[in-house]
């Protein structure tokens, strides 16, 4: 069912990221369509956004994508390091998670913690109210991994998940967008490959393939083997995947750090697409053209990691575009 709230479509063009934002006007053809397409170049793709940031609202966005998952629905999340206070609750999803009748799935960490092994991730799930709100599963509860292979790949060749991704014939990768101490940033992308990465598969990334000096590997190529891990997910799923990234609580930390900092900056809103590329543009280009006084500490962080490298190498593999139309709803 289409939303009756009056939408309003934007087009959003890099003119030089680590300084400004370009509003282009929709005759423009780096943007536009019939010029993207008059140019041989990947149609821009579609991302839905909203203001209004409730359970609800998701839900909308998400049937504004024209995607319906079917058959058995993994929905990724975060479920939030032990101490951390800026995780968004299983109550915000709910609605959500209920809509696709999925399973919320989720990943053992690299790092020591409350969810490195499956028996302290477990106890923090329920901890955290998720195994009380949804079907829960660790898709590396148990070994061997699963590893699919990576065909473009320049940093690695392959990537190594849970066993259990198997059971499920399509995701729903819900993201909270904020800062990262590594990745600069933290959205779709980053989801897609750590975020769904087995234990042993973190690790794999961080050390661009070497499991021996994981946390030392060059980071440029950490951000690249992170896009190419992002890939081979996409094409396990073959498509059958929609994106939510939510604005909120955004600070420069990640929740994965059980002490982050608090929100540096403003709510902003909810983004939905087919196009993980997409949509982690848009919510970069979202935060530099806030005018709101903490974006600056918050692009400090992204800009410092170099994290719109992530994008780049994305883009460069073709599971997604940078280009894109903003559909405000």
């Amino acid at each position: 069912m289409k939303s009756q709230n009056k939408k309003k479509v934007t087009r959003l063009k890099i003119k030089n990221f680590q300084s400004q934002v370009c509003v282009c006007a929709a005759s423009t053809n780096l943007t536009c369509a019939k010029g993207r397409a008059e140019m041989g170049l990947k149609m821009a793709a579609k991302v839905f956004f909203s203001k209004e940031i409730t359970p609800e609202k998701v839900v909308e966005l998400y049937r504004l994508t024209g995607k319906n998952l079917e058959g058995k629905v993994a929905v990724k999340v975060h479920s939030g390091e032990e101490g951390n206070q800026n995780f968004l609750r299983p109550e915000f999803w709910k609605p959500m998670v209920e809509y696709v009748k999925g399973t919320v799935v989720e990943c053992n960490t690299a790092y020591e913690g409350s969810r490195d092994t499956t028996e302290k991730h477990l106890e923090t799930l329920k901890k955290h109210g998720w195994s009380g709100t949804f079907d829960v599963a660790l898709l590396d509860a148990q070994g061997p991994d699963l590893e699919l292979p990576i065909p473009g790949g320049k940093k690695i060749r392959k990537n190594f998940v849970g066993k259990d991704i198997v059971n499920y014939d399509s995701m729903l990768v819900l993201s909270h967008f904020k800062g990262h101490p590594m990745g600069g940033y933290g959205g779709a992308i980053k989801q897609l490959s750590i975020g769904v990465a087995s234990a042993m598969g973190k690790k794999y990334i961080h050390g661009v393939g070497d499991l021996n000096d994981f946390w030392n590997s060059d980071h440029d190529s950490f951000l690249e083997a992170m896009a190419e891990a992002a890939s081979s997910v996409v094409d396990f799923f073959k498509g059958n995947l929609v994106y939510i990234n939510v604005m909120k609580n955004m600070s420069v930390d990640c929740d994965c750090c059980a002490v982050a900092e608090d929100p540096c900056m403003g709510d902003i809103g909810i983004l939905a697409s087919l196009d993980p590329v997409a949509i982690d543009q848009a919510c970069l280009d979202l935060v530099y053209a806030s005018k709101d006084p903490g974006r600056d500490h918050l692009l400090e962080r992204i800009e410092s990691r170099n994290g719109v490298h992530t994008i780049e190498r994305a883009a460069e593999l073709g599971y997604g575009v940078r280009e894109y139309e903003l559909v405000e709803i």
